[in-house]
């Protein structure tokens, strides 16, 4: 008896030894990684053109359980369509690929795709070159051997989730229904998008100073967006149903309608980690907003955006591609991902500019949390960035008619944001700044090569300016402001606090800056808190 038992125990011990390996093995083989972002949309690639796609099943307990399909020609979305909620299966969307120089004379492409129960109505299609396949999930397609019309051809699909799904790419559209994968109640549904026709090439914005010699930016903090609708955190007022998403869409497109900003600058955390498996699917939301208003508009990282699928490289190489996107990855050899300047162009046909904006990336948390407790800091390869790219670009400046000004942008704050000086600040200063602990002295570089104003995202329920003094000279030389929250997925709507966002308004007839914030809730009308921070392209500090 006894042995007999010590044999059940052992063959205990192998069967779970053997099924935690091959859950371990399962998930990290289907484990949607940063560097995989490029295999993840197969549609990108010019010059394909799809000629099949199913949905395949896998178990996550039999390593025999393939997600994959036979043939040279399939690719995988790796995206599992259960965003990895599943119990005990994932589900991915394969998509047949082939070049044009491959396909034999008569063999059929895909024309058109639906989702839905039933066949698609055969009104209008001819049934001799044309017809409608079934394919699992609810698919269905539509395929010919004739190609008479490129632009009728489907060349891209890709799989973005959630009700509010949006697409700002050029010629792609998102199917109405969304595929039939039940992954429960909580799990944002699988959507295509669909592209017919080559790919259309996307040209970078030139912003210019308009004809009146104004430019309005507009810098929307900490979106925190989620795959899917989200939910609210700390909405006022209170007692009503509220999704996050939507509801911060619906403030930023009433105050694009009303300030007309000719530029947006988003400050970090546009995608909030815990809530967005997804991250393309947030990234795209946002985009397709400035993209739908045709507004240029560039981003920074701040510590959440690479808390879901995707890291700061991978999310990069998705906005640096995006309508009226001008965020870039920056050099390789400088610390962080997204230092890069912004170039704001004279009024008229100019080639000079009038306004810099130096984006950086602050990164996340501490490196070293026993020493420094908190969030990371600006590190030398970036300042000695900065400096040595400002003065280069200080020569060409010169040549601009005008007064021309500087600007910078990060997400976490500087430590100097604490007020060691005791200088009066204007607006709300609600919760202690989370600066970094250790102090790389990035403030006096900004001082040093003459920009006159900073501005940050991360603590929501901060949206003050506060002026910061030349050592030397003992003089207000820099304006550090705060964005304020703008994004319900995130913390905030305590001590009566309303969600806001930040405008700088720039007079480049007069070299004058001036900022105020708008209310989410309340007096929503209002320039809250107006004030000239610069004027004559020098810093101005009621004292």
């Amino acid at each position: 008896m006894t042995r007999r038992l010590f044999r059940t125990g052992i063959q205990l011990a192998v069967i779970a030894t053997v099924v935690l390996f091959t859950v371990i093995f399962i998930d990290n083989r289907y484990r949607v990684l940063p560097t995989s972002i490029h295999n993840h949309l197969p549609a990108h690639h010019p010059g394909f053109v799809v000629t099949d796609i199913t949905v395949v099943t896998c178990s996550s307990l039999n390593p025999f359980s393939s997600c994959t399909k036979d043939g040279p020609y399939w690719h995988r979305i790796n995206k599992d369509l259960y965003l990895n909620k599943g119990y005990l299966s994932k589900a991915y969307l394969l998509v047949e690929r082939k070049r044009d120089t491959d396909l034999k004379p008569h063999e059929e492409v895909v024309l058109d795709i639906k989702v839905g129960r039933i066949q698609p109505s055969n009104v209008g299609v001819n049934s001799k070159d044309e017809r409608w396949e079934s394919r699992p999930a609810g698919i269905w397609i539509k395929k010919s051997a004739k190609r008479n019309d490129d632009h009728k051809i489907v060349t891209g699909v890709d799989v973005l989730f959630g009700a509010d799904a949006a697409d700002p790419r050029s010629n792609w559209n998102i199917l109405d229904i969304s595929l039939f994968i039940d992954g429960g109640s909580n799990t944002a549904e699988p959507r295509l998008t669909v592209r017919k026709g080559p790919a259309i090439r996307v040209e970078k914005p030139v912003p210019r100073i308009r004809k009146d010699g104004r430019f309005k930016i507009m810098q929307a903090a900490d979106l925190h967006l989620a795959t899917g609708l989200g939910e609210c955190r700390h909405a006022l007022p209170g007692g009503s149903k509220c999704e996050a998403d939507p509801r911060t869409f619906e403030f930023l497109e009433r105050l694009i309608d009303e300030e007309k900003p000719d530029f947006v600058v988003l400050t970090g955390d546009q995608v909030n980690g815990d809530t967005a498996p997804d991250s393309q699917t947030a990234i795209y939301k946002y985009s397709e907003l400035f993209a739908r208003h045709r507004i240029p508009y560039a981003g920074i990282f701040g510590n959440h955006d690479d808390e879901g699928n995707l890291d700061r490289a991978a999310s990069m190489a998705i906005m640096d591609g995006l309508p009226y996107s001008l965020s870039t990855a920056g050099p390789e050899d400088v610390d962080g991902v997204g230092n890069y300047v912004v170039e704001i162009l004279g009024r008229g046909s100019t080639s000079h500019s009038a306004l810099t904006l130096y984006m950086l990336d602050t990164h996340a948390y501490s490196p070293d949390e026993h020493k420094y407790h908190g969030y990371d800091w600006l590190k030398q390869s970036q300042i000695d960035w900065f400096k040595t790219t400002s003065q280069h670009l200080k020569r060409k400046h010169r040549e601009y008619t005008h007064i021309h000004m500087d600007l910078a942008f990060i997400h976490i704050p500087l430590p100097e944001y604490r007020n060691p000086d005791g200088l009066k600040w204007v607006g709300n200063w609600t919760e202690p700044p989370t600066a970094p602990a250790y102090n790389s002295n990035f403030k006096d570089a900004l001082v040093e090569e003459g920009i006159v104003m900073v501005s940050c995202g991360h603590d929501h329920v901060n949206d003050y300016c506060l002026p910061a003094l030349d050592k030397e000279k003992k003089k207000p030389a820099l304006w550090m402001c705060y964005g304020g929250g703008a994004g319900f997925g995130g913390y905030g709507g305590y001590y009566g606090y309303h969600r806001r966002v930040r405008f700088f308004d720039f007079d480049m007839n007069e070299a004058r800056i001036t900022t105020w914030k708008r209310l989410e809730w309340g007096d929503t009308k209002s320039r809250i808190d107006e004030q000239i921070i610069v004027d004559g392209g020098k810093v101005v500090v009621d004292l």
